[in-house]
């Protein structure tokens, strides 16, 4: 990471939101019946709650199917649980208009496992960035903001005017990473990020979010298959499974003696798993 990358991560945020935890308490959710054609509602998710802190990161774990990317939209306010609260600090989240919930997309961004679904192919790299700014009336110098968020995950200036596709897709990622970061959060839900990189920029971008982490304050849902980056990331992982929250606590807790069984049908389906000699503070 770059010098002025570095100085950018004591930076103090300006969002003049109480850094609080990002909690979700007792959330079910279920599809209207029309979505499956079937005779009722199908329920997601069951009396799921997790608590998100600054400064700490916490891995979301389970099978495909398991409920993680509905879970992940309730927390983004994409979608509205049948029952239970969402809320940032003191303050309850519902989804509603965008004019609405400016203050809670500015605290809490989202980084996408494939940028090329989220990035406009039409816009350069610099009108990428430039937009979120805007919509979320974002106070500051927008072009020293974009510079700054672009430097923090290396992505060259002479990139800035590219569109996505004469960009690599690693460096797609990193763009989409940029862009999260732009409006100076203070919690980032990851879904995959580095499951399409090759692995000296999947080791690169892996260290700049846990640089976020351990150096800006920054909070942490990473949601990953692979139990080896949740040990080397995450401070805490909870085990979703068939909608419901079957098992969290200290990662190394978790991965090490893991007591439900789906916690340890992921364990063992996962014969490398090696847990790195360097597991995230309080993690064990």
């Amino acid at each position: 990471m770059s010098t002025r990358a570095i100085e950018g991560l004591g930076r103090t945020r300006s969002t003049g939101m109480d850094p609080g935890a990002l909690t979700a308490d007792g959330i079910s959710f279920a599809y209207p019946a029309h979505r499956f054609r079937n005779s009722g509602p199908t329920n997601t998710l069951h009396n799921i709650s997790l608590s998100l802190s600054p400064g700490t990161s916490t891995a979301l774990v389970g099978n495909s199917g398991s409920g993680k990317s509905t879970l992940v939209r309730i927390l983004l306010a994409l979608e509205k649980p049948t029952s239970g609260t969402v809320t940032f600090g003191s303050r309850d989240v519902q989804s509603g208009p965008v004019r609405s919930l400016r203050w809670y997309r500015q605290s809490v961004q989202y980084i996408p496992q494939n940028p090329a679904g989220s990035l406009d192919p039409r816009m350069t790299v610099s009108q990428l960035l430039k937009e979120p700014l805007r919509q979320l009336r974002v106070d500051g110098n927008h072009q020293a903001l974009v510079a700054e968020a672009l430097d923090r995950v290396e992505v060259p200036a002479g990139l800035t005017e590219r569109r996505p596709g004469e960009l690599s897709g690693g460096q797609n990622q990193r763009v989409a990473i940029a862009r999260a970061l732009v409006v100076q959060p203070t919690f980032l839900l990851a879904d995959e990020p580095v499951s399409g990189l090759d692995l000296p920029l999947r080791d690169t971008v892996l260290s700049l979010l846990d640089s976020l982490v351990q150096g800006e304050g920054l909070g942490l849902l990473l949601v990953t298959h692979d139990l080896g980056t949740a040990a080397r990331m995450c401070h805490t992982t909870a085990v979703l499974s068939a909608g419901r929250i079957v098992e969290q606590g200290p990662t190394g807790q978790v991965l090490e003696n893991p007591a439900s069984p789906a916690a340890i049908a992921l364990v063992q389906a996962s014969a490398s798993l090696q847990l790195p000699s360097h597991v995230p503070a309080g993690a064990l």
